[in-house]
């Protein structure tokens, strides 16, 4: 196998659940291969690099081989090989998130909070 089809390979590599999660990925321009957008259709070859944005993160990996097939999770992780600099990148983005989300009280206040609201914006009149 020489070439596989690019939304093909993204599912059998597991990046999506399905192919047409991958192939509505690529068209919304969420998939780079070589630096450049491609279409669902396009053919990944081996050594071909590709980004790939999934959420918050952005992943380039380097195709290190092709498969049609989904398999297992520890089979489709050797079909790819992510850069160090993606890996460093994405490991700092989180902690970045964590500490800027770090202090978003995600509840709302109590009883006894909400007097301490009231009592702080009482005095600062």
């Amino acid at each position: 196998m020489e070439k596989v089809r690019i939304d093909k390979w993204l599912w059998a590599a597991r990046f999506f659940k399905t192919r047409s999660l991958a192939k509505q990925a690529i068209e919304g321009g969420k998939v780079h291969a070589n630096g450049q957008r491609v279409k669902a259709s396009k053919e990944v070859a081996v050594g071909a690099t590709l980004s790939i944005r999934q959420g918050w993160d952005l992943v380039e990996i380097e195709v290190v081989a092709l498969s049609d097939q989904r398999r297992g999770a520890d089979i489709a992780r050797t079909l790819y090989c992510e850069t160090d600099s993606s890996i460093a990148r994405r490991e700092r983005e989180r902690t970045e998130r964590q500490a800027a989300n770090a202090g978003i009280q995600h509840e709302r206040p109590n009883k006894k909070q909400r007097r301490q609201i009231h009592r702080f914006l009482r005095e600062q009149k």
